[in-house]
């Protein structure tokens, strides 16, 4: 079963609107998936209950009499939404269950150096082999210094440097709706779904 994890310890970049989409994507897919919300704020869990009755429905945790927490019966596919702060046991905690991690950030600097760090973090794990890890840039204003300095950080990574996802109001108005870039008319949202496409082939479509 796949699992992917949308992660960095600095909060506000993104790691929700990403994981409310892969989400959405497998879905419609026709996979049965589960969106888990290990953050506090649970904004992923906020955007489940948003979510229309009528989309590609979307699990969260099943939660049983001894507060025991797993997915859903029959789940395919499990996106975990992490917390900002996540380091060391917790980390590992999470890395145990990870097939993929994707990394957001964005183009700022304070985001350039907390993402290093985490990604030495990563990399110092036992089990930094056995997980495919990628970077998404995330609300990237093009033809900036800001998107400049980061797209020279980026490309002196090791790891693979996924996308680069634009600054649009799409992502804030699907999410007010619990909906993903697949749940509308594709002609709506045609120049993030290209966008998108190497994010989905990493992950395996």
């Amino acid at each position: 079963m796949p699992v992917i994890v949308v992660a960095n310890p600095k909060g506000g970049v993104g790691k929700s609107t990403l994981s409310s989409n892969i989400a959405g994507y497998f879905a419609r897919q026709g996979h049965s998936v589960m969106l888990g919300d290990i953050d506090r704020q649970q904004s992923s869990r906020l955007w489940l209950q948003l979510r229309p009755d009528t989309l590609p429905a979307i699990q969260s945790w099943d939660v049983d009499r001894d507060d025991i927490v797993r997915p859903p019966k029959g789940t395919t596919h499990v996106v975990l939404d992490t917390p900002a702060g996540l380091h060391g046991k917790r980390l590992q905690a999470v890395m145990k269950l990870a097939g993929h991690i994707i990394v957001p950030l964005q183009a700022s600097v304070f985001d350039i150096y907390a993402t290093q760090d985490f990604l030495s973090e990563l990399h110092r794990s036992k089990r930094s082999d056995k997980v495919k890890l990628g970077v998404v840039a995330n609300r990237v204003k093009d033809h900036t210094k800001a998107a400049e300095h980061l797209q020279t950080f980026l490309r002196s990574l090791d790891i693979p440097w996924l996308a680069q996802l634009r600054d649009t109001q799409n992502y804030t108005h699907l999410a007010a709706h619990g909906l993903s870039l697949w749940d509308v008319p594709a002609h709506k949202v045609d120049k993030d779904l290209a966008q998108w496409r190497p994010i989905l082939d990493w992950l395996g479509r």
